[in-house]
């Protein structure tokens, strides 16, 4: 399998599928296509006819059954299905379902505190909130408690082991990290968590080592 990203210090979707697939174990090569300082993103969008956004996992490439799966929660169901063994989802019915409600949020939400904290991974600053991205902390808290609340095997991550939603809300660990910004004491711990994965080390330290820039990304 082939898993095209982007910049790993600035790109949160590129970094859901694959903080999954390292962590569950699952092989597979990686391009990274540095879409604001070369042409190559644009090229495999036109050559797969699909849109110019990673991540783009393909599947087999140029074999007769090639797969092409784009957006990251699309890969890791295709990843949840295929290699069922490393349990991507909670095993348990009612556990699963709040794995995927809140996975599902993080897909479509937190828009606020996406365009103001924009994932860098080499940022380290304090910055006030406003409202509207304080309402989104608030909400996270939410999530965290719900997650707190629920019947679940022992360990440090939203469903006692590491899962999908664990990776969907990886890229929130760094804006708030980052930011020096405020959730609760149970996100507080997973963030810990999250960042001690030697999988998530092995990421900050290629992000550190990107000489790319991009003026978007860099909050004053």
């Amino acid at each position: 399998m082939q898993l095209y990203i982007a910049y790993k210090n600035y790109s949160s979707w590129s970094l859901r599928p694959w903080i999954a697939m390292k962590v569950a174990g699952i092989p597979f090569d990686e391009t990274l296509l540095p879409f604001a300082h070369s042409d190559a993103l644009k090229q495999l969008s036109e050559r797969y006819q699909i849109p110019a956004q990673v991540p783009v996992l393909v599947v087999n490439e140029g074999g007769a059954d090639e797969l092409v799966i784009w957006d990251s929660l699309a890969i890791m169901e295709y990843l949840a299905e295929t290699f069922p063994d490393r349990k991507l989802w909670p095993e348990e019915k009612g556990l699963r379902s709040l794995a995927r409600s809140a996975a599902a949020e993080m897909h479509s939400g937190f828009s606020a505190l996406r365009s103001h904290f924009p994932m860098n991974c080499r940022v380290q600053k304090q910055i006030q909130p406003n409202a509207e991205v304080l309402a989104n902390l608030e909400r996270l808290a939410q999530i965290w408690a719900h997650f707190e609340r629920a019947k679940k095997p022992e360990g440090p991550f939203m469903c006692g082991h590491f899962s999908i939603v664990d990776a969907m809300y990886a890229p929130v660990m760094w804006r708030v990290r980052g930011y020096g910004l405020k959730v609760s004491p149970a996100f507080d711990r997973w963030a810990q968590a999250m960042f001690e994965l030697p999988e998530m080390q092995a990421w900050y330290v290629s992000a550190q080592d990107e000489s790319w820039t991009m003026p978007h990304y860099e909050v004053n």
